[in-house]
């Protein structure tokens, strides 16, 4: 599908086993390698959910323990992918192309309460489907009323219509190791991939075929998909680039393993 490219990867998360995502909740690595939060958020329709965030300087990672987020999102083995714009209307034009593709957008609205009972409008999101086996992919692009809160954190706008991932996330990113996520690899069932591929060929992620996986460039970030049977998925692989070279350093985290360095590139294999 021709056109500028619209979407650009935002964020990918996977839910882990207990252990493994209390090791890196309670690592005093992961907080010197990124900038590492813990989270409780409470979104749209009263879905509640815990959430370790390392995040960089356009892009982050997610990860979730078992039971952290409700229902089967929160076992093991499920994953997710954010693909976001970085103009604001974008996303309308990533829903006409969707229709003129043939498919037919879903429109959804996520809020965040920050306590106070009074959700604020987050982000406007577009499904392909309403439920998926073990991994699910959206567009997202964030609202002003989010990014106009000074509770959220976000910089001003660089220029008229800025809701770029850069505006959204914090600069705390360079006072540690890791700058983004350049790659992710996620194991997913051929259900979920069909429906996950009209969103990025739409959002000009060119996505191609290389034996059982499918690829895709979303911005600075390539994200392949690998087709498995069902009792096979979940997140796999992140790389990441690094703000500054380093010798290299193996961090095991239950069942992960993170190796930072030698150089300027990190891998954490799940």
């Amino acid at each position: 599908m021709g056109g500028r490219q619209l979407l650009y990867y935002n964020h990918a998360w996977g839910t882990l086993d207990r252990a493994t995502a209390d090791a890196i909740e309670h690592s005093g690595y992961v907080g010197e390698f990124a900038d590492f939060e813990v989270r409780t958020t409470s979104g749209a329709d009263g879905k509640v959910w815990t959430g370790r965030y390392l995040r960089g300087r356009e892009t982050y990672l997610e990860i979730f323990g078992q039971g952290d987020v409700p229902g089967r999102d929160g076992e093991p083995g499920s994953a997710g992918l954010g693909l976001s714009t970085e103009r604001d209307g974008d996303v309308e034009e990533l829903k006409t192309r969707l229709r003129d593709a043939g498919v037919q957008p879903i429109d959804f609205l996520q809020t965040r309460d920050f306590g106070d009972g009074r959700p604020v409008p987050w982000f406007d999101a577009v499904l392909l489907v309403e439920e998926y086996e073990r991994f699910g992919a959206w567009a997202m692009e964030y609202r002003d009323e989010y990014l106009d809160d000074p509770r959220g954190g976000a910089g001003p706008a660089k220029f008229p219509g800025d809701v770029t991932r850069e505006r959204y996330l914090p600069d705390v990113y360079a006072d540690k190791l890791m700058r983004d996520v350049t790659f992710v690899h996620v194991a997913v069932t051929a259900t979920d991939l069909a429906h996950t591929v009209p969103l990025l060929r739409a959002g000009g992620c060119a996505p191609r075929t290389e034996g059982d996986s499918v690829v895709a460039a979303c911005g600075g970030t390539t994200i392949r998909f690998e087709e498995v049977p069902i009792g096979l998925t979940g997140l796999r692989r992140a790389e990441f680039e690094l703000n500054r070279p380093v010798t290299r350093h193996v961090e095991r985290l239950g069942t992960s393993t993170l190796v930072v360095g030698p150089g300027e590139r990190a891998v954490w294999t799940f």
